[in-house]
């Protein structure tokens, strides 16, 4: 879903041929993916950065297109809502000093994307705590085709209105505009085919306790409701399925529901039969290779983490890692991007298919409740553990796992120290937010103000006064 289209509305006849098409095109993924020497090379690394504009006064501000043009920046792309815009930046090596680069690159990015906004800012957060419904009209989406056809392509499945429902919150919507209320930090890992299933399942089980310790969007339309409640709102926003099909199947946005088995076909195959089409683009002229349509369809459904296939330099293989939320701060996002890359890498030595699924899907949505307060399991340790407990106990694991990776040590251990000061303190983003809000005595726009300074700093957030 990252280019737009030529048009918003589709035939009928052409959602049966895209259909079609992705059928075909799965068998020739898995010829691609089955190929001798198919993806390998050195371990690469990605990201992209989803941010806020804001104006003077801490509120949203619907300018992103303006922003963009006066940037003049290849790295920087429309998001679905008008006061969000995303930052993809370059990919690099894992192996050397990836986490001193990635966070130099993100202050360089949002401090120029913050200097673009004529009478505002820029900010990472996971959900920006002055937005208020009056932000979430269909006059609030970007002006682009590809978000108008997304929008067409749902509500043709899920005909009746689109109840939100968080904690004690219910909202009733008519769009998927609510989508635009969560900004993350995506981070992509390439992988050859062959060791796909392992680093997937071992990002399954990371992503619990690392989602933990990086809690950043306490809040929503004035209430404080998860330690992240962006993966909350995200599962509920973009929820295709009628009341029926709730029992048969996952939704759109989904933690998944076992473990791979075998390797990333089979997540390309239950994307195609578990899942309609919401976006038919048909391509002209592609390259077999490209598989066009089935790589729309699956940036159509958006698993917490989930495969990318890129037929640039001859094809290769990523793993997409959702669950972050943006922010706080560049050091923030680098360490969050350590711990959760290295303790995969270390869980990826080892065959967690015999371990139960429902235990790291419990681990996730606990942690994203209740943050370092959550009660966690882990493989070969008896019972639940604190989750600040647990994620100082896996700080060395994710250190044993970069150094394998070629991580130049002093470098993990400068991003991991992050990590683990944070926990010791308990002061994720999440954390400061409510106690800043208390302090400014339930002023959100002074929040949102000093949330922006500290940001732009570059300091850790456990360091913020």
């Amino acid at each position: 879903m990252g280019r737009d289209l030529d048009k918003e509305r589709f035939t009928e006849a052409e959602y049966t041929r895209f259909g079609e098409r992705i059928q075909e095109q799965l068998g020739v993924l898995r010829e691609l993916l089955d190929t001798p020497g198919f993806g390998q090379g050195p371990i690469t690394i990605g990201a992209e950065l989803e941010l806020f504009l804001i104006d003077e006064q801490g509120r949203p501000l619907p300018h992103n297109d303006q922003v963009r043009e006066a940037l003049g920046d290849d790295r920087v792309v429309l998001e679905l809502g008008r006061y969000n815009l995303e930052v993809n930046l370059t990919p690099l090596p894992l192996a050397g000093r990836p986490f001193e680069r990635l966070s130099a690159e993100v202050q360089e990015t949002m401090t120029k994307v913050d200097g673009a906004v004529a009478g505002g800012g820029a900010l990472p957060i996971g959900i920006l705590p002055t937005l208020d419904t009056e932000d979430f009209t269909l006059g609030a989406m970007s002006d682009q085709n590809r978000y108008r056809a997304m929008s067409r392509g749902i509500r043709r499945l899920r005909l009746e209105p689109f109840l939100v429902k968080i904690d004690d919150l219910e909202l009733s919507v008519e769009d998927v505009i609510l989508e635009s209320a969560n900004t993350s930090w995506q981070v992509h890992i390439r992988t050859p085919p062959e060791h796909f299933a392992r680093l997937f399942n071992a990002a399954q089980l990371a992503i619990g306790p690392v989602l933990a310790a990086c809690g950043n969007s306490p809040f929503f339309l004035g209430r404080e409701l998860w330690e992240e409640t962006r993966i909350a709102l995200m599962e509920e926003a973009a929820d295709d399925r009628d009341v029926q099909r709730r029992e048969r199947r996952d939704g759109r946005v989904t933690f998944g529901s076992d473990w791979v088995h075998e390797g990333a076909h089979e997540l390309f195959e239950r994307y195609v039969r578990d899942y309609d089409p919401i976006v038919p683009d048909l391509a002209e002229g592609a390259g077999r290779h490209e598989v066009p349509e089935l790589r729309l369809h699956q940036g159509t459904i958006w698993q917490w983490n989930r495969p990318v296939y890129d037929p640039a330099d001859g094809g290769h293989l990523r793993i997409e890692l959702r669950a972050l939320p943006a922010g706080p701060s560049c050091a923030d996002m680098a360490a969050n991007t350590a711990f959760l890359l290295g303790l995969t890498l270390s869980q990826a030595e080892r065959d967690l298919t015999g371990y139960r699924f429902a235990t790291a899907y419990q681990n996730f949505y606990r942690a994203a409740m209740r943050g370092l307060d959550a009660r966690l399991s882990w493989p070969g340790m008896e019972g639940e553990r604190d989750a600040a407990d647990l994620v100082l106990h896996l700080l060395p694991e994710a250190r044993k796992g970069l150094l394998g990776a070629g991580v130049a040590p002093n470098d993990a251990d400068r991003a991991l120290d992050v990590i683990a000061q944070r926990t010791r303190l308990r002061r994720t983003g999440s954390v400061w937010q409510r106690e800043a809000l208390a302090r400014f005595g339930g002023d959100r726009r002074e929040l949102v103000r000093r949330y922006r300074e500290l940001a732009l700093s570059g300091t850790p957030v456990h360091l913020w006064k």
